[in-house]
């Protein structure tokens, strides 16, 4: 039997009327990647929050037995002290200190009393290097994107002698490159013999990396599957967290195409900080009432850059070309003027920029469209709430109440708030924008649900993503974008993810838009 370093035996961790967790159990071998799977609201996080001391010793029951000992953690420190560290979704950063100060933040490197700049440089430089890291330490940290960030975080956790490293949801903000280099890393740190626990929701990656993977579903261990010797698929792997087959992981929906309501002509944008670079070139696109369009793309390709400078002009400078709605040209050079000609955009960031995650569901849902529920100047809160429940009921948004702050719902029901905000707007064209990222599966169905739902009351509704197989088995009709130019048009019939993968990666010496209906 292979070597563990783990065990957590019938944990429970119960909070004001709900139980989170139920005599859970969870055991870890030596030197594996360990995926833990489950649907939001599973207990995957609050787990793993029990083991790195985050909910202390006494507020939960159940035993944890780390490297063969008994452990009692009263805090986060000291589970560091043991070899455990938790890298959690939202990074923990501080964006204006450089790299160097992030990786010893706690665990300075002083010498009487004094930081030792010269070593705490040269040890971040080396710890840099040893994931892969390419910066200067003194850089800030405000300066380089996500995926870097994630290797700093990583980098501060080798730092602290790292024997069980948790990530949760990793990848979730990651393009496909960063998610791929941070998967190589990982498997370094196995080879290593650097125990890793990660969470994803992402099955084709677990597929791909993790040795063992424990299925957790309303806070219960479901089964742990050995990757290695079982035949695990993923229907296997849904078929666990959601306590049902998914035969189908979209939902049945018959298009009823009907006449062309918005028309993007010519359309062409320059980058805000670089005013020479052309981030979108010359893009025509068509969206049909009741058709569902997807717009695929690698990342840089200018799939949110499009979608937002249409929506008035939220993006870009020296705009040009021609939106045509219903057969007549249309100017929307503001957020108001393009909700009054009926486009609405969700963000695909719906924690910074979609929501008001420190205020209720009502006020959110209420947001976009309060116009509607003002009387000079006075918001009609008995309608508002009225308004707020009615979405509630039909868009299955799990919480207690309207009054509950969204930051407190799960990523698929925040989303649903998302989409019940532009919903209320009553717009004729819908622009998703990656909506079911950082979703699991069974929110993913709803969401699909709900786009389908849409499109049969005669909207049109653009979808953004980063996964092909969504996008082909979702659209009718799916656009590529590379470089900023739309180089395919591909009806559903004819779609494969190879096709289009050979449109997003066409080089911009190929100027000719290929063009299949």
């Amino acid at each position: 039997m292979a070597d563990v370093i783990l065990e957590m035996r019938d944990i429970t961790k119960t909070f004001p009327g709900v139980k989170a967790l139920q005599e859970v159990n969870l055991s870890v071998r030596r030197g594996e990647i360990h995926a833990i799977c489950g649907e939001n609201g599973a207990g995957k996080s609050t787990l793993m929050k029990v083991l790195s001391g985050v909910y202390p010793h006494g507020s939960y029951e159940g035993e944890i037995v780390f490297d063969g000992e008994p452990c009692r953690f009263s805090g986060i420190r000291d589970s560091e002290q043991r070899g455990i560290v938790i890298i959690h979704q939202e990074l923990a950063l501080c964006p204006q200190l450089s790299i160097a100060e992030n990786i010893f933040l706690g665990n300075e490197r002083a010498s009487r009393g004094l930081i030792d700049w010269n070593r705490t440089n040269h040890e971040a430089g080396r710890l840099l290097d040893r994931v892969g890291l390419r910066e200067n330490p003194v850089t800030r940290i405000a300066d380089i994107g996500v995926g870097k960030q994630q290797l700093v975080e990583i980098a501060k956790a080798l730092s602290k002698e790292v024997k069980l490293l948790i990530l949760d949801e990793p990848t979730a903000a990651l393009n496909d490159e960063d998610s791929a280099h941070l998967l190589d890393l990982l498997r370094g740190l196995r080879d290593q013999g650097i125990t890793c626990v990660i969470i994803s929701h992402k099955l084709n990656e677990i597929a791909a990396i993790a040795d063992s993977t424990t299925i957790i579903r309303d806070g219960r261990t479901i089964e742990t599957l050995d990757m290695r010797r079982d035949e695990v698929t993923e229907d296997r792997i849904i078929s666990g967290m959601v306590g049902r087959d998914l035969e189908h992981r979209f939902p049945p929906r018959t298009p009823n195409v009907g006449e062309e309501v918005l028309r993007i002509e010519d359309w062409t944008v320059h980058s805000p900080t670089q005013r020479d670079r052309v981030v979108v070139d010359r893009a025509n696109l068509t969206l049909r009432r009741g058709e569902i369009v997807g717009l695929a793309g690698l990342m840089g390709a200018g799939r949110t850059e499009l979608a937002m400078s249409v929506f008035g002009r939220s993006y870009g400078v020296d705009i040009s070309g021609r939106l045509v709605k219903d057969g007549k040209p249309i100017e929307a050079r503001t957020v108001r003027e393009a909700i009054r000609h009926g486009i609405a955009y969700a963000t695909e960031d719906r924690k910074r920029y979609g929501l008001n995650l420190i205020e209720d569901i009502k006020r959110n849902i209420s947001a976009a469209g309060i116009g509607k529920l003002a009387r000079r100047g006075w918001v009609n809160e008995h309608e508002e709430l009225e308004v707020a429940e009615r979405f509630r009921s039909s868009m299955n948004i799990k919480a207690p109440s309207v009054q509950a702050v969204t930051g407190k719902l799960s990523g698929g029901n925040q989303q649903k708030v998302v989409l019940s905000k532009w919903i209320f707007t009553d717009p004729d064209v819908l622009i998703l924008d990656e909506p079911t990222r950082g979703i699991d599966v069974g929110a993913k169905y709803e969401i699909y649900t709900i786009i389908n739902r849409l499109a049969e009351e005669g909207k049109a509704v653009l979808v953004i993503s980063s996964e092909l197989p969504e996008l082909l088995g979702l659209c009718d009709r799916i656009y590529a974008l590379a470089e900023g130019r739309i180089t395919g048009e591909v009806d559903r019939s004819e779609a494969t993810q190879e096709r289009l993968m050979q449109f997003m990666t066409q080089q911009r010496a190929n100027h000719g838009q290929e063009q299949v209906q």
